[in-house]
């Protein structure tokens, strides 16, 4: 799955330990989105579209091997 945290977070002055703060989950949960090496859960995943003021969609995508 891509992700667009890390554009979401510099359009929003945020570093990753500030975002997962916001969040409610360690820096390293946020590095690891960002790196495309954890899928978060359905709770996360609306929490960064709201702290960001967007729809999910606009943060996660999913990829052909995703299927």
């Amino acid at each position: 799955m891509k992700n667009t945290i890390k554009v979401e977070r510099a359009k929003n002055n945020l570093t990753q330990a500030q975002l997962a703060e916001l969040a409610k989950v360690s820096r390293q949960t946020i590095n690891a989105m960002e790196l495309g090496k954890y899928a978060p859960s359905t709770i996360l995943a609306l929490r960064l579209a709201n702290i960001f003021n967007v729809e999910v969609s606009e943060i996660f995508t999913l990829e052909e091997s995703d299927w």
